[in-house]
Protein backbone atom coordinates (compact mmCIF):
# COMPACT_ATOMS: atom_id res chain seq x y z
CA UNK A 1 0.00 0.00 0.00
CA UNK A 2 1.38 3.39 -0.96
CA UNK A 3 1.71 6.27 1.48
CA UNK A 4 -0.96 8.20 -0.41
CA UNK A 5 -3.41 5.31 -0.15
CA UNK A 6 -2.62 4.97 3.55
CA UNK A 7 -3.36 8.65 4.14
CA UNK A 8 -6.59 8.36 2.13
CA UNK A 9 -7.75 5.39 4.17
CA UNK A 10 -7.21 7.29 7.41
CA UNK A 11 -9.77 9.87 6.29
CA UNK A 12 -12.44 7.45 5.10
CA UNK A 13 -13.90 7.15 8.64
CA UNK A 14 -13.89 10.94 8.98
CA UNK A 15 -15.77 11.42 5.72
CA UNK A 16 -18.36 8.89 6.83
CA UNK A 17 -18.51 10.62 10.23
CA UNK A 18 -19.10 13.99 8.57
CA UNK A 19 -22.04 12.65 6.57
CA UNK A 20 -23.55 11.08 9.68
CA UNK A 21 -23.25 14.21 11.82
CA UNK A 22 -24.76 16.36 9.06
CA UNK A 23 -27.75 14.01 8.91
CA UNK A 24 -28.19 14.12 12.70
CA UNK A 25 -27.91 17.93 12.69
CA UNK A 26 -30.51 18.30 9.95
CA UNK A 27 -32.94 15.96 11.70
CA UNK A 28 -32.66 17.92 14.94
CA UNK A 29 -33.05 21.24 13.10
CA UNK A 30 -36.22 20.14 11.32
CA UNK A 31 -37.58 17.57 13.76
CA UNK A 32 -39.98 17.65 16.66
CA UNK A 33 -39.30 16.48 20.18
CA UNK A 34 -41.13 13.49 21.58
CA UNK A 35 -44.23 14.07 23.66
CA UNK A 36 -43.86 12.53 27.09
CA UNK A 37 -46.40 9.83 27.77
CA UNK A 38 -45.99 10.07 31.53
CA UNK A 39 -44.33 12.16 34.18
CA UNK A 40 -41.33 14.07 32.87
CA UNK A 41 -38.39 14.78 35.17
CA UNK A 42 -36.94 18.10 34.03
CA UNK A 43 -34.09 17.91 36.53
CA UNK A 44 -33.03 14.52 35.20
CA UNK A 45 -33.22 15.88 31.65
CA UNK A 46 -30.71 18.63 32.45
CA UNK A 47 -28.36 16.25 34.26
CA UNK A 48 -28.37 13.89 31.29
CA UNK A 49 -28.00 16.71 28.78
CA UNK A 50 -24.97 18.08 30.62
CA UNK A 51 -23.36 14.63 30.56
CA UNK A 52 -23.99 14.35 26.82
CA UNK A 53 -22.58 17.84 26.22
CA UNK A 54 -19.46 17.00 28.22
CA UNK A 55 -18.95 13.85 26.13
CA UNK A 56 -19.26 15.78 22.85
CA UNK A 57 -16.71 18.34 24.02
CA UNK A 58 -14.26 15.67 25.16
CA UNK A 59 -14.52 13.55 22.04
CA UNK A 60 -14.20 16.57 19.75
CA UNK A 61 -11.07 17.59 21.64
CA UNK A 62 -9.59 14.10 21.29
CA UNK A 63 -10.29 14.16 17.55
CA UNK A 64 -8.66 17.58 17.15
CA UNK A 65 -5.58 16.59 19.14
CA UNK A 66 -5.19 13.35 17.19
CA UNK A 67 -5.07 15.27 13.89
CA UNK A 68 -3.12 18.27 15.17
CA UNK A 69 0.34 17.07 14.13
CA UNK A 70 2.11 14.23 12.32
CA UNK A 71 2.08 11.31 12.39
CA UNK A 72 -1.57 10.86 11.50
CA UNK A 73 -3.62 8.26 13.39
CA UNK A 74 -3.87 4.83 11.85
CA UNK A 75 -7.05 3.89 10.02
CA UNK A 76 -8.05 1.74 12.99
CA UNK A 77 -7.55 4.62 15.42
CA UNK A 78 -9.43 6.94 13.06
CA UNK A 79 -12.34 4.51 13.07
CA UNK A 80 -12.37 4.40 16.88
CA UNK A 81 -12.25 8.20 17.17
CA UNK A 82 -15.06 8.53 14.63
CA UNK A 83 -17.13 5.90 16.43
CA UNK A 84 -16.76 7.61 19.81
CA UNK A 85 -17.59 11.08 18.56
CA UNK A 86 -20.61 9.82 16.58
CA UNK A 87 -21.84 8.04 19.70
CA UNK A 88 -21.59 11.29 21.70
CA UNK A 89 -23.39 13.23 18.95
CA UNK A 90 -26.22 10.67 18.80
CA UNK A 91 -26.56 10.79 22.60
CA UNK A 92 -26.85 14.58 22.55
CA UNK A 93 -29.53 14.56 19.85
CA UNK A 94 -31.43 11.78 21.65
CA UNK A 95 -31.55 13.76 24.88
CA UNK A 96 -32.95 16.77 23.01
CA UNK A 97 -35.82 14.60 21.73
CA UNK A 98 -36.72 13.78 25.33
CA UNK A 99 -37.87 17.34 25.98
CA UNK A 100 -41.63 17.48 25.33
CA UNK A 101 -43.61 20.48 24.11
CA UNK A 102 -45.53 20.44 27.38
CA UNK A 103 -42.42 21.88 29.06
CA UNK A 104 -42.76 24.97 26.87
CA UNK A 105 -42.28 25.79 23.21
CA UNK A 106 -39.95 28.69 24.05
CA UNK A 107 -37.71 26.43 26.10
CA UNK A 108 -37.72 23.71 23.45
CA UNK A 109 -36.80 26.19 20.70
CA UNK A 110 -33.82 27.44 22.67
CA UNK A 111 -32.64 23.92 23.49
CA UNK A 112 -33.02 22.89 19.86
CA UNK A 113 -31.13 25.94 18.57
CA UNK A 114 -28.27 25.35 21.02
CA UNK A 115 -28.15 21.63 20.16
CA UNK A 116 -27.98 22.43 16.44
CA UNK A 117 -25.17 24.91 17.14
CA UNK A 118 -23.24 22.19 18.98
CA UNK A 119 -23.70 19.71 16.14
CA UNK A 120 -22.75 22.38 13.60
CA UNK A 121 -19.59 23.08 15.58
CA UNK A 122 -18.53 19.43 15.40
CA UNK A 123 -19.38 19.38 11.69
CA UNK A 124 -17.14 22.37 11.01
CA UNK A 125 -14.28 20.81 12.99
CA UNK A 126 -14.42 17.61 10.93
CA UNK A 127 -14.61 19.62 7.71
CA UNK A 128 -11.50 21.62 8.68
CA UNK A 129 -9.54 18.45 9.50
CA UNK A 130 -10.53 16.93 6.15
CA UNK A 131 -9.58 20.10 4.26
CA UNK A 132 -5.97 20.14 5.52
CA UNK A 133 -5.08 16.50 6.19
CA UNK A 134 -1.29 16.80 6.13
CA UNK A 135 -0.84 20.05 8.02
CA UNK A 136 -0.02 20.65 11.65
CA UNK A 137 -2.59 22.33 13.89
CA UNK A 138 -3.91 25.26 11.86
CA UNK A 139 -5.59 28.44 12.97
CA UNK A 140 -8.82 27.19 11.40
CA UNK A 141 -8.67 23.91 13.32
CA UNK A 142 -7.90 25.70 16.58
CA UNK A 143 -10.80 28.09 15.95
CA UNK A 144 -13.16 25.23 15.11
CA UNK A 145 -12.20 23.35 18.26
CA UNK A 146 -12.86 26.48 20.28
CA UNK A 147 -16.18 26.79 18.50
CA UNK A 148 -17.22 23.35 19.76
CA UNK A 149 -16.23 24.30 23.29
CA UNK A 150 -18.19 27.55 23.06
CA UNK A 151 -21.30 25.80 21.72
CA UNK A 152 -21.09 23.17 24.45
CA UNK A 153 -20.72 25.88 27.08
CA UNK A 154 -23.84 27.60 25.71
CA UNK A 155 -25.75 24.34 26.07
CA UNK A 156 -24.89 24.18 29.76
CA UNK A 157 -26.03 27.82 30.23
CA UNK A 158 -29.52 27.38 28.79
CA UNK A 159 -32.59 28.55 30.76
CA UNK A 160 -33.85 25.73 32.96
CA UNK A 161 -37.60 26.15 32.42
CA UNK A 162 -40.09 28.00 30.25
CA UNK A 163 -40.24 30.98 32.60
CA UNK A 164 -36.49 31.49 32.27
CA UNK A 165 -36.77 30.95 28.50
CA UNK A 166 -39.38 33.73 28.28
CA UNK A 167 -37.08 36.06 30.21
CA UNK A 168 -34.38 35.42 27.60
CA UNK A 169 -36.85 36.42 24.86
CA UNK A 170 -37.87 39.55 26.75
CA UNK A 171 -34.26 40.55 27.31
CA UNK A 172 -33.53 40.22 23.60
CA UNK A 173 -36.53 42.36 22.64
CA UNK A 174 -35.62 45.02 25.20
CA UNK A 175 -32.23 45.14 23.51
CA UNK A 176 -33.87 45.65 20.10
CA UNK A 177 -35.97 48.56 21.35
CA UNK A 178 -33.05 50.09 23.25
CA UNK A 179 -30.85 50.00 20.15
CA UNK A 180 -33.59 51.66 18.08
CA UNK A 181 -34.01 54.46 20.62
CA UNK A 182 -30.25 55.07 20.75
CA UNK A 183 -29.99 55.15 16.95
CA UNK A 184 -32.76 57.74 16.70
CA UNK A 185 -31.23 59.90 19.43
CA UNK A 186 -27.83 59.71 17.75
CA UNK A 187 -29.30 60.68 14.40
CA UNK A 188 -31.15 63.64 15.93
CA UNK A 189 -28.01 64.84 17.68
CA UNK A 190 -26.07 65.07 14.43
CA UNK A 191 -26.59 68.66 13.39
CA UNK A 192 -26.73 69.11 9.64
CA UNK A 193 -26.84 72.29 7.57
CA UNK A 194 -30.52 72.54 6.51
CA UNK A 195 -29.44 74.61 3.47
CA UNK A 196 -26.64 72.31 2.35
CA UNK A 197 -28.47 71.51 -0.88
CA UNK A 198 -28.94 75.20 -1.81
CA UNK A 199 -26.71 76.43 -4.62
CA UNK A 200 -24.68 79.60 -4.22
CA UNK A 201 -23.49 81.43 -7.30
CA UNK A 202 -21.01 79.34 -9.30
CA UNK A 203 -20.97 76.61 -6.60
CA UNK A 204 -21.67 72.92 -6.69
CA UNK A 205 -24.34 71.50 -4.37
CA UNK A 206 -22.91 70.92 -0.88
CA UNK A 207 -25.16 68.06 -0.01
CA UNK A 208 -28.60 66.56 -0.25
CA UNK A 209 -31.71 67.20 1.77
CA UNK A 210 -31.86 63.50 2.68
CA UNK A 211 -28.85 64.03 4.98
CA UNK A 212 -30.73 66.15 7.52
CA UNK A 213 -34.00 66.08 9.42
CA UNK A 214 -36.72 68.23 7.85
CA UNK A 215 -39.36 69.87 10.00
CA UNK A 216 -41.82 67.20 8.87
CA UNK A 217 -39.35 64.49 9.88
CA UNK A 218 -38.99 66.00 13.31
CA UNK A 219 -42.75 66.15 13.82
CA UNK A 220 -43.00 62.46 13.00
CA UNK A 221 -39.97 61.29 14.93
CA UNK A 222 -41.17 62.72 18.25
CA UNK A 223 -44.21 60.43 18.53
CA UNK A 224 -42.08 57.54 17.27
CA UNK A 225 -39.60 58.10 20.07
CA UNK A 226 -42.45 58.17 22.54
CA UNK A 227 -43.84 54.92 21.18
CA UNK A 228 -40.46 53.21 21.44
CA UNK A 229 -39.91 54.44 24.97
CA UNK A 230 -43.40 53.24 25.93
CA UNK A 231 -42.56 49.85 24.40
CA UNK A 232 -39.35 49.66 26.44
CA UNK A 233 -41.25 50.55 29.63
CA UNK A 234 -43.90 47.90 28.92
CA UNK A 235 -41.23 45.26 28.31
CA UNK A 236 -39.48 46.13 31.56
CA UNK A 237 -42.76 45.92 33.49
CA UNK A 238 -43.62 42.63 31.81
CA UNK A 239 -40.18 41.28 32.71
CA UNK A 240 -40.71 42.26 36.33
CA UNK A 241 -44.17 40.65 36.36
CA UNK A 242 -42.85 37.41 34.86
CA UNK A 243 -40.02 37.26 37.39
CA UNK A 244 -42.47 37.75 40.25
CA UNK A 245 -45.51 35.82 39.10
CA UNK A 246 -44.35 33.55 36.26
CA UNK A 247 -45.36 29.96 36.93
CA UNK A 248 -44.56 26.68 35.19
CA UNK A 249 -46.42 24.32 37.51
CA UNK A 250 -49.29 23.62 35.07
CA UNK A 251 -49.52 23.13 31.29
CA UNK A 252 -51.89 26.11 31.07
CA UNK A 253 -49.39 28.44 32.74
CA UNK A 254 -46.57 27.15 30.55
CA UNK A 255 -48.70 27.83 27.47
CA UNK A 256 -49.47 31.37 28.67
CA UNK A 257 -45.75 32.07 28.91
CA UNK A 258 -45.34 30.87 25.33
CA UNK A 259 -48.14 33.22 24.24
CA UNK A 260 -46.32 36.13 25.87
CA UNK A 261 -43.13 35.17 24.06
CA UNK A 262 -44.89 35.07 20.69
CA UNK A 263 -46.56 38.46 21.27
CA UNK A 264 -43.28 40.01 22.39
CA UNK A 265 -41.43 38.78 19.31
CA UNK A 266 -43.91 40.62 17.07
CA UNK A 267 -42.02 43.84 17.86
CA UNK A 268 -40.38 44.79 14.60
CA UNK A 269 -36.70 45.78 14.48
CA UNK A 270 -37.79 48.20 11.77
Amino acid sequence: MSADNSVGNVFVPLRNLLNSIQCVRDRVRDGESNESGGAFDLSNFWDTLNQAVKAVSQEATKLSVAFSKPPLPSQQDGEKLSEWILKSVLSLSTVYYWLPKSQGVSLRRQVRAATVDGLEGVTQLVEVILSSPLQSLSHEQLTSTGGVWSACDSLTQLPRDNKAALLVVLSAQIGVVKDAIEEIEQALSEVQDPFSDVLDDDQEPRGNQDTYWSEKDRRVIGPCQGLMKASAACLRKLTSAVKTHGDVSTPQNVAQLDDLADITKELSPG
